[in-house]
């Protein structure tokens, strides 16, 4: 008899429940971890699904899964194929009689989990399926899931007045060998039909991947780099690794648990300072949790064009300007600088996120699935919940959402790049114009154009659209579709 813990989203060893259950069980453990080759297809819209950066993330991580668990005296078996074929194969070759994993919410995921459980359940294997990606657990909220508040803010008090945070389960010391198995081969990104990354040395991090190089990196931001402590200041920066904690790529594979963090962010409340900086991270913490138990909430809503709000927009798939948009040269400099970082580094601060979204929806009118899944190809802290709640709320269709919002390009890059650092950084061509003209390069003479060494429509575009205009195009269609509802 043998115990299966199928790894996920939970590229770890410390705070993770299936395997410190199946441990207890004190029988051969088969340690696996599944390459569905879904995940590498097409999204609806063609893009790749797990585009090269985050493929050489998730190689990385699984990688480091192994090597940990090597180090312990186990090891991980790799398998490339559907997690519904290959777990029922291994049960039967080696006597299972009990799988253990952490849940997921979304369509694709479930599908798949209830694909599993049929299976496993014809054979008389049972099932342990525990809760492991939030902070707070669904049991220690002060409501059911079904009774979620709409708006962030309600569920925010409430859960901080009334739920206690679990504990973080420790990582095991010691772990058995493997049963006689062949762990297998980690695939290559070659035999994902993915190239690898060009990394770019104007990225604002080199981001491995694994529970290492993640617990690595919340010691170096709290303890030795002390950035915790001034967090809520720097949090919107966009040039720098240490403007923000950049741990969301660990969280999103789960090489990370929130309730890690959260201990680690407390001790530094102890040791060092408690502000608003040090509460401010667990509030970011919140609004992760709170994207997830809205999709366990709402269920697939999340994905159509109408949102969580139902709003029948007519949203536009104009082919042209969206690859303006991803290509970075819409002519918006904050825009372009943001769409360039993602394409060159997999990664984008907060605040270029908020921006570039707001912009496809507002300024281009957009579908804005379009850009969640231009998100889901790049991103390596992808995570599924987050990236179509954010999606969600940045197109006015959330259920948080408030109406009509959008972010004014102009004076977000005043606010956030003032000396134009950021935008020089990835727009090489506009190196030369100075800081109070590079934010609107369309408005340069010839003779400064000619001073600045920068032609614009040939060294840098026209802008795609009129800013003020196109909010206004895009606020009518939006306010009929309200009135439609």
């Amino acid at each position: 008899m043998a115990s299966l813990v199928w790894f996920r989203n939970d590229l770890r060893l410390h705070d993770h429940q299936p395997l410190d259950q199946a441990l207890r069980r004190k029988q051969p453990m088969i340690l696996l971890y599944c390459f569905d080759p879904r995940q590498f297809g097409q999204t609806a819209f063609g893009f790749p699904k797990t585009g090269a950066y985050r493929a050489q993330f998730l190689l990385e991580s699984v990688a480091d899964l192994r090597r940990s668990l090597q180090n312990l005296g186990s090891d991980l078996v790799v398998r490339v194929g559907l997690p519904e074929d290959i777990i029922p194969d291994l049960v039967k070759a080696h006597g299972v009689t009990a799988v253990y994993w952490h849940e997921e919410v979304t369509t694709e995921e479930v599908r798949v989990e209830q694909a599993l459980e049929k299976q496993l359940a014809s054979l008389g294997c049972k099932t342990k399926i525990y809760w492991g990606s939030t902070l707070y657990h669904p049991d220690n909220l002060p409501f059911k899931i079904a009774r979620l508040p709409e708006v962030f803010t309600q569920f925010r008090q409430q859960v901080e007045r009334q739920s206690p945070v679990d504990v973080a389960l420790p990582p095991p010391t010691q772990l058995s060998p493997l049963p006689q198995i062949d762990p297998g081969p980690l695939p290559t990104l070659a035999s994902l039909d993915l190239d690898s990354p060009t990394p770019s040395d104007r990225a604002v991090l080199t981001f491995k991947g694994g529970a290492t190089a993640g617990l690595k990196r919340l010691h170096h931001y709290v303890w030795d780099a002390d950035c915790l402590k001034s967090y809520k200041q720097t949090r919107n920066g966009m040039v720098g690794a240490n403007y923000s904690s950049k741990l969301s790529a660990w969280l999103a594979l789960g090489c990370l648990s929130p309730r890690q963090i959260y201990a680690t962010v407390r001790q530094y409340e102890v040791d060092r300072v408690c502000n608003d900086s040090t509460y401010w991270l667990i509030f970011e913490l919140l609004w992760r949790d709170y994207f997830r138990f809205i999709c366990a909430k709402h269920g697939d809503s999340v994905f159509y064009p109408s949102g969580l709000r139902g709003l029948p927009i007519e949203w536009k798939q104009d082919w042209a300007r969206f690859d303006r948009w991803r290509n970075g040269t819409t002519g918006f400099p904050l825009v372009d600088a943001n769409m360039r970082e993602l394409a060159q580094s997999g990664f984008m601060s907060n605040r270029g996120r908020q921006n570039v979204a707001s912009f496809l929806t507002k300024n281009l009118g957009l579908d804005w699935r379009m850009g969640a899944e231009w998100f889901e190809s790049l991103l390596i802290d992808y995570d599924v919940c987050s990236n179509y709640g954010n999606w969600n709320y940045s197109a006015g269709v959330g259920n948080d959402a408030r109406g009509f919002r959008y972010f004014n390009m102009l004076k977000q890059s005043k606010d956030y790049d003032p000396d134009g650092l950021y935008v020089k950084r990835w727009l090489p061509e506009l190196q030369g114009i100075p800081a109070a003209k590079v934010h609107i390069p369309w408005q340069l003479q010839p003779v400064e154009q000619k001073r600045f060494k920068v032609t614009i429509g040939v060294d840098y575009p026209h802008p795609v659209v009129d800013l003020h205009q196109s909010i206004l195009a895009n606020e009518k269609i939006y306010t009929a579709a309200t009135e439609l509802r």
